[in-house]
Formats: C-alpha cells, sequence, structure tokens
C-alpha cells in the first residue's frame, strides 16, 4: 500500500498530515516514510531470500543517520562510494563486515581506513586501483578481500549521466582486460581475490541488459575457474528502477528468476546494492508557494524550495509528480504552469507547464518520490539553508537533519588575519 495518501482531504505521510509538520518546522522539508522504506527493503529480501542473495543498502542515494540505521535494523548492510559514507554507515550501526566499498577514486588514506575498520569487501575499479591497494594492504600486514568490478559494455538504455555500464564510461575493468587482472590479482600478498561485480547503471526499468550483463559475468565465471581461480562471491550492482511517472518497473519477482536461472548455478554468494528502488518512493519534498506570477506566455509557480534542495529536475530533466497538500475538487480546473523556486538560474524550474490546480501565496506542495538522490545532493547555492529532513513512524514524526541558521553556514568560512 502506499504510505503517501489523503485523509480527509489533507496529505498524510503513513498516519501524520504534512500540513502539521509544516506548521511546526517550516518549509521546505523532506520527509520520508519508515513503513515505506521497510517495505521495499522487505520486498528485495522476500523476492532474493530464497536465493541466499545478500542485499547492501546504497547509502549514495540518502545517507540520512535515520534511514540507514532503519535498514541496518531491518537487516540490510551498506554500500559506500567513499570513507565518508563508511563513517556514516558505522555511526548508524551498520557492521563494518556488513559494509562494501565501491567507487572508481578510492584513495589510499580510504583503502587504509577501510581495512583497519575491517569492511566486507573492497568492489576495485581498475588494476592501477588493485595495485595500490596491495601496497596499503600489505603494508599493514592483511589481505584486502576484493571483487573485481567488470565493465560488460553493456547499453542500460537509461539516463547517460548515470549509465556505468559501456565501454566508454569510467567505471569496470573492461571485460576483455578482466582476466588478467584476476590472474594478477591472485599473486598479490595483500589481496584475497574473491570473486566479480558488475553495476550498469540506475534506473533500469528494461530487464534485457540485466540479462545481457549476467550472462557475461557468467561466462567469465566459468572461464577464471577452467583457469584454476577462485570465484567465490559475485554482485550484481544496484537494485531495479522505479516509477517516477509512467514506467513500469521490473518485477522483482522477474529480476530473481533471472538471478535463479544465470547467477545462482554458478554457487556463488550473490550480493545487491539497491538504493533509489529502496528510498526512492519513501521521500517527498514539501515547499510553499511564494507567489503566482502571470507572464506573458506563461504562469510561473515560484516556491520556497530550489535547485539547491533538489537538482535532479535541473541535472536530469527528471519528473516528479507535484501534489497539493490540500486535495483538490474532483472537478477542480488544471491550468499548465512552471513550477520554479528562487534561485537566480533559469534551470531553477521543477516542472513545466504543468497541469495544476489554481494555486495561490501559502499553499504547500508536495514534489513526489523525492527519497533518493534528494537531500544528498543538496548544497547552499545563493546561500539558502538546505531543507530540514524529518522521519515518520505511524503518528509520529521527528526531525533527523535540522536546518541549519546562517551563523552556522557563514561560519564554515575562515577570513585570513591580513582581511581583519
Amino acid at each position: 500500500m502506499s504510505h503517501f495518501r489523503y485523509v480527509d482531504g489533507e496529505l498524510h505521510v503513513e498516519a501524520v498530515p504534512v500540513r502539521r509538520i509544516a506548521a511546526e518546522i517550516g518549509t521546505p522539508f523532506y520527509c520520508y516514510s519508515s513503513a515505506t522504506l521497510i517495505d521495499n527493503y522487505q520486498a528485495y529480501a522476500k523476492a532474493l531470500g530464497a536465493l541466499g542473495v545478500d542485499v547492501f543498502y546504497s547509502l549514495k542515494a540518502n545517507s540520512n543517520q535515520a534511514v540507514i540505521r532503519t535498514l541496518a535494523k531491518a537487516g540490510a548492510g551498506a554500500d559506500v562510494v567513499s570513507v565518508g559514507e563508511m563513517h556514516r554507515a558505522l555511526k548508524a550501526g551498520v557492521p563494518a563486515g556488513r559494509i562494501v566499498f565501491a567507487g572508481v577514486g578510492k584513495t589510499r588514506a580510504e583503502m587504509r581506513a577501510a581495512l583497519e575498520a575491517g569492511i566486507y569487501q573492497f568492489n576495485v575499479e581498475s588494476a592501477g586501483e588493485l595495485e595500490a591497494l596491495n601496497e596499503v594492504a600489505s603494508a599493514l600486514g592483511r589481505k584486502a578481500p576484493v571483487t573485481l568490478r567488470i565493465n560488460p559494455d553493456v547499453d542500460a538504455k537509461t539516463h547517460a549521466k548515470i549509465s556505468t555500464g559501456k565501454s566508454e564510461n569510467k567505471f569496470g575493468i573492461d571485460i576483455d582486460q578482466a582476466a588478467q587482472v584476476y590472474s594478477a590479482a591472485s599473486r598479490m600478498p595483500g589481496i584475497e581475490i574473491l570473486g566479480l561485480a558488475v553495476h550498469i547503471g540506475s534506473q533500469l526499468t528494461d530487464i534485457a541488459p540485466y540479462r545481457a550483463a549476467f550472462a557475461k559475468i557468467a561466462e567469465l565465471t566459468s572461464t577464471l575457474r577452467k583457469g584454476g581461480m577462485k570465484v567465490e562471491r559475485i554482485d550484481l550492482g544496484g537494485g531495479v528502477g522505479i516509477a517516477y511517472r509512467d514506467e513500469t518497473p521490473i518485477p522483482l519477482e522477474d529480476y530473481a528468476r533471472l538471478v535463479r536461472e544465470v547467477i545462482q548455478p554458478l554457487a556463488t554468494r550473490i550480493e545487491i546494492e539497491p538504493g533509489r528502488s529502496i528510498v526512492g518512493n519513501a521521500g517527498i519534498l514539501v515547499s510553499e508557494v511564494v507567489s503566482v506570477k502571470e507572464g506573458v506566455s506563461r504562469t510561473f509557480v515560484i516556491v520556497d524550495a530550489a535547485m539547491n534542495d533538489l537538482i535532479r529536475p535541473t541535472l536530469y530533466d527528471a519528473y516528479h509528480a507535484i501534489l497539493t497538500v490540500k486535495e483538490p475538487a474532483k472537478n477542480a480546473p488544471v491550468e499548465p504552469a512552471d513550477v520554479v523556486g528562487p534561485i537566480c538560474e533559469t534551470g531553477d524550474r521543477f516542472a513545466e507547464q504543468r497541469p495544476l490546480p489554481p494555486l495561490a501565496p501559502g499553499d504547500l506542495l508536495a514534489f513526489m518520490t523525492a527519497g533518493a538522490y534528494g537531500a544528498v545532493m543538496s548544497s547552499t547555492y545563493n546561500t539558502r539553508l538546505p531543507a530540514a529532513e524529518v522521519l515518520v513512524r505511524g503518528d509520529r514524526f521527528d526531525v533527523v537533519r535540522p536546518r541549519p541558521n546562517y551563523d552556522h553556514i557563514i561560519g564554515l568560512d575562515r577570513v585570513p588575519d591580513w582581511l581583519s
């Protein structure tokens, strides 16, 4: 069931009216549903649990401590792409032995910190990274647990900026070089080579690219084993896409069937790292209408949220459904309007010519499916205060990241003595 719904004409998150939160903390703010987070995680656990698949939540989608802890308590591990995210996961209660460290730019200092913490696995992206990790681990007298991330040259047919599995992308080791690098890893004293990883992109709604990538990984696994090398783990990367507008997500049952047919016969441990599909539809961004401007050719609804709060529409031309917090009458007229923020950029726009009911200053809007890559990508551009973050559970809510004040933001700067 949806945990964002109208009750008596008012939008609720679980049993909490959105208007009540706005009245108490002001706008804009992100609001997350605990029930949706848990439902989405458990959907993966149910579909893939019988296959023995380990689920590691991808922190880059939303790294709020309360979100991580909610999922950790439900049983999720963590997929991180920086030592900062590793510290967030540890602080939120994820055991080091349930953390996978991915990403193309791991520094030696990050490698050292992760080794000292005792993480579960490094997903290594290049021969150069492998050599550096070997040196760092050897200096510590340790062996780094490693899977090699393979670039299978498969087009995920998703947005160009979130496609990661084609040969021209920066991610992974080219599949034609994989056996050579894997063999080299098996001879390194600081490396325990355990298996393969693949991640071809985010927001996939077609299962065919997964089938192509998994088939290549299965073939590579067989080749490596014939060469006398062990392959004990296969990391399948991110989860399935979600519905922002009219997309049809891949049913998890279909995804699980593919894993069972192609990967499970290899008799390895299997890992998956969903992010967007766990937190995306678990969050909304709530904003207040500042003014309605009647332009020469179109109407502009100016709100108090901006691209510094939710950059996806500007960065990816992403679509987010927009609901009025007060439920419109069934016969309410709708007119097209541009929904824009106050930042001094033409690109500060959430929607163009979106059909909306009549709006006035003070009305509240909810940008739906904003739990992933929303707050985590926010900034203080134009010295704007970032949106607060709220977590709801049942009829309770709490602020899980307060809105900072201007003194806090400005106080991060330092003025040299010569300007005093």
